[in-house]
């Protein structure tokens, strides 16, 4: 991604996740989270909107989803290139 933050320049910092270390952290999450988290796996990087309509989830659900994805460093976040208003989440691993 060519725009970065303050907040991307620390989350690039970080180390790359290994894919049992992902599915730790996937592991409690609730059912939502994991929806979402296999909707991004596939198609990245998706606004809420869009989330909402790949997964059949309800916007509210696919908020609380992308919260607690965040929580556990799962997800990132930018702006759209397209829109500026909107922000497109993908998965940082």
């Amino acid at each position: 991604m060519s725009t970065s933050t303050a907040e991307d320049g620390t989350a690039a910092a970080e180390e790359v996740l290994s894919a049992d270390e992902y599915r730790e952290r996937l592991r409690d999450l609730p059912p939502s989270a994991k929806l979402v988290a296999k909707v991004l796996e596939t198609d990245s990087p998706l606004s809420q909107g869009q989330l909402a309509e790949e997964s059949l989830l309800p916007d509210r659900t696919v908020r609380y989803a992308l919260n607690r994805l965040e929580d556990v460093g799962l997800v990132g976040s930018r702006y759209s290139f397209r829109d500026a208003r909107k922000q497109v989440y993908y998965l940082k691993n």
